[in-house]
């Protein structure tokens, strides 16, 4: 049924209007060097998109592409790694989700979005991993690093170390939630093909889609008038058909990114779009791509002839 899958899936999918030029491929840093300068990221958002990617989930294999290898800001899509990291950790029994957490006063300050720790406040593992990824907060993403890693700087190096190991070779992540640099730092940097081979990672573990498919949950509910209701950022969920994650990121210099996945007749794919100037363009553009390629193993789709190999693209 599959055999010549990869021209009848490029042929249905030419029908989305994408730029087929190709960025220069730009290799990242192993390691990620402190800048004694102060960054000011530039501003890397496009119309429609900076790069997009569409992949079946269970193989790899590319249903679309678009500019994958162009190097942008993730924002908080990044925190897909955090919750690999600390699921991989649970899996090997050196982390439970009941362990208890300690909020620091550096957690307690972090900006962006957030769930309002106080420190000394006290959460579970799992608490937080829900706050991370429904509300995408990023405190809970810095008291976690310190829970696993005893800081932020050492999270990073493991958030690093396994980005190697997935072969991500165009990331360098430098921060544990995806905010702006501040003074003297650099950006995180990462592209959409890179990011495919973390979502594929992530939906190895069997609780990741537990956290990232939920749409509304509460959290410190026992405490009277510090009840934060959590909204998912992701909006697809609900509205594009068996989408249950992955996650989105939002900062200026990049604009809107968004890494989904979802699951039709048995077949998932995972689509990555990067760095839109707009988040209704992005939630179309990633809505549209993954309709079109869970489509590719409708009945419908099954039963037509494949169409004729189209010409190779220049690139």
């Amino acid at each position: 049924m599959f055999r010549g899958f990869t021209a009848w899936a490029l042929a249905l999918l030419l029908a989305v209007p994408a730029l087929q030029a190709a960025s220069s491929k730009i290799t990242a840093p192993k390691t990620a060097p402190r800048s004694t300068k102060t960054a000011s990221p530039k501003r890397v958002a496009r119309n429609p998109y900076l790069g997009a990617i569409v992949v079946d989930a269970a193989s790899g294999r590319v249903l679309f592409e678009d500019r994958a290898d162009a190097q942008g800001y993730p924002a908080s899509t990044l925190k897909l790694m955090d919750l690999l990291i600390i699921l991989e950790k649970i899996e090997r029994r050196q982390l439970s989700f009941q362990d208890a957490v300690t909020v620091s006063a550096k957690a307690a300050r972090t900006g962006g979005s957030q769930v309002w720790l106080a420190e000394k406040e006290v959460f579970t593992v799992d608490e937080l991993l829900y706050a991370l990824m429904v509300q995408s907060a990023n405190d809970a993403a810095v008291a976690l690093a310190e829970k696993v890693a005893g800081s932020t700087d050492a999270f990073i190096q493991l958030m690093n170390q396994r980005a190697q190991a997935l072969g991500m070779t165009n990331t360098v992540f430098r921060s544990v939630h995806g905010l702006p640099p501040s003074a003297g730092q650099q950006p995180d940097v990462t592209t959409p093909r890179d990011f495919i081979k973390l979502g594929r990672e992530v939906l190895r573990h069997r609780d990741a889609l537990r956290y990232t498919g939920t749409r509304v949950r509460s959290f410190r509910e026992k405490v009277p008038g510090k009840t934060v209701v959590m909204r998912n950022h992701n909006h697809l969920l609900g509205n594009l058909e068996g989408c249950d994650g992955l996650k989105t990121g939002y900062i200026a210099a990049a604009g809107y990114s968004i890494a989904v996945t979802a699951a039709r007749d048995g077949h998932r794919v995972i689509t990555v779009v990067f760095d839109c100037v707009d988040r209704n363009v992005r939630d179309a553009k990633a809505a549209d791509l993954t309709r079109r390629a869970l489509a590719l193993w409708s009945p419908a789709a099954a039963s037509a002839a494949p169409p004729a190999r189209p010409k190779a693209t220049a690139r």
